[in-house]
């Protein structure tokens, strides 16, 4: 398979990113989502998952639940819930109590006539509090849904339209969004303990569109769409929060009639940003299937999509395994587990031929069964792209604009985010 340019958002309400199986917390101990048995009622499912073997607990309330339901689970194993009905958003958290589910409910927040809608913003680190955005036509209301003192609690409002969404600390201090203001989206970042100070987080050129899809507290590592290389058309590219080097766009990330959307970053690779494995969903014409990327690495490695896999959830362990929850009628409850292979000897981030991805999968139910390996894709067992593509600068990737001549090419301004360096890249 050629390799990718991300494409055009599945939910364009949620800049860009497909609509995702389950939830899981920041430190991988919870997971939550929609179920439904037989094509029965939905109702929110809470999956543990740091235990020794994954397990399942449905939480139906008493009434059944709507298919766009939010659910995100808490750290201490409770389940958020938001609804919405009679023009209200409603919240709750939701725990088990012996053979039924108990519910405390938070409060609820007024859905304003102009209103795009609300929605939560990925688990917090830690997991004792839950944000939600609110996004009108000139501005956004961030919210505190859970972790305060008297309920829904309105945080801050951030002028233009806001989306995404990325935590940038282990404290669940610094939140990264998307704005978009005067026609162009850029990623800014929200200071909580600032009564909500923005400041810029990309500008890659004045006149792109620079969003913020995935970031890793402990490396520093961001993973950006930009359309600042391709004008017109949104590209992959990575970052180090701090760094003084441009955002750099790989060519093996370009998958024309793909989308690819990264949706895990192994964490604990504090000095190593360039060695940390990333998992990528790639939705093309014949389906979703996973990809593993290293930036110190110019190919990826594809891999089919287990069996039941929640699609486009997982984590990875600091230890290089990405686990990825699944569900089947034969195991309702289970987590495929794909080991990526020691990079030791990758050769940093200038090694043009890196040994990409994971090599070997297994899978772990319930009843705590392990399947053989789930092998690779494409009639090489991997579906590179064009790892050897290169452009002027770094083997193999574009720091810059790489539709124009060299010399009229603007370099990129550097990530900006000057309250940041002190904060999440030590």
């Amino acid at each position: 398979m050629t390799a990718c340019a991300i494409e055009p958002s599945a939910d364009p309400g949620d800049g860009g990113a497909p609509l995702v199986g389950c939830s899981i917390t920041a430190e991988g101990a919870y997971a939550a989502r929609l179920a439904r048995s037989g094509g029965a009622a939905w109702y929110p499912e809470r999956w543990t998952l740091d235990g020794p073997e994954p397990y399942a607990v449905p939480l139906p309330g008493n009434q059944p639940e709507e298919p766009g339901t939010e659910v995100q689970p808490m750290g201490d194993g409770r389940v958020l819930v938001h609804r919405v009905a009679a023009g209200r958003h409603l919240f709750a958290l939701l725990y088990p109590t012996g053979p039924g589910t108990g519910e405390q409910p938070l409060g609820a927040v007024e859905c304003p006539a102009d209103s795009t809608g609300m929605r939560l913003l990925p688990p917090v680190p830690g997991g004792e509090r839950a944000y939600a955005l609110a996004a009108g036509p000139r501005a956004t209301v961030l919210w505190r849904i859970a972790g305060g003192a008297f309920g829904p609690e309105r945080v801050a409002e951030i002028p233009g339209r806001c989306s995404g969404g990325a935590w940038l600390d282990r404290t669940g201090r610094m939140l990264a969004v998307d704005r978009e203001t005067g026609g162009r989206t850029k990623a800014v970042v929200v200071d909580l303990e600032r009564d909500g100070e923005v400041s810029p987080l990309l500008q890659i050129a004045p006149d792109s569109d620079d969003r913020l899809l995935l970031a890793d507290p402990d490396s520093g590592l961001v993973l950006i769409g930009s359309d600042a290389p391709s004008p017109g058309r949104e590209r992959l590219g990575w970052g180090v929060l701090g760094s003084t080097l441009p955002v750099r766009f790989p060519e093996c990330l370009r998958m024309p009639d793909c989308v690819v959307t990264p949706f895990a970053v192994q964490p604990g690779q504090v000095l190593t940003p360039e060695r940390c494995a990333v998992a990528l969903r790639v939705d093309g014409a014949f389906g979703s299937w996973v990809g593993v990327w290293r930036p110190a690495e110019r190919q990826v490695r594809h891999l089919p999509a287990p069996e039941g896999w929640l699609t486009g959830a997982g984590l990875w362990t600091p230890d290089g395994e990405l686990r990825l929850p699944c569900s089947t009628p034969r195991s309702p409850c289970g987590v495929a587990r794909l080991v990526a292979p020691d990079t030791a000897d990758a050769g940093g981030a200038d090694r043009a031929d890196g040994a990409g991805g994971a090599d070997g999968a297994g899978h772990t139910n319930g009843a705590g069964g392990t399947g053989g390996a789930a092998g690779t894709g494409g009639a090489d067992g991997e579906r590179p792209g064009n790892p050897e593509a290169t452009t002027p600068g770094e083997p193999g990737d574009d720091p810059g604009a790489a539709d124009t001549p060299a010399a009229a090419q603007p370099r990129p301004v550097p990530l900006q985010q000057a309250p940041l360096a002190r904060l999440v890249t030590k």
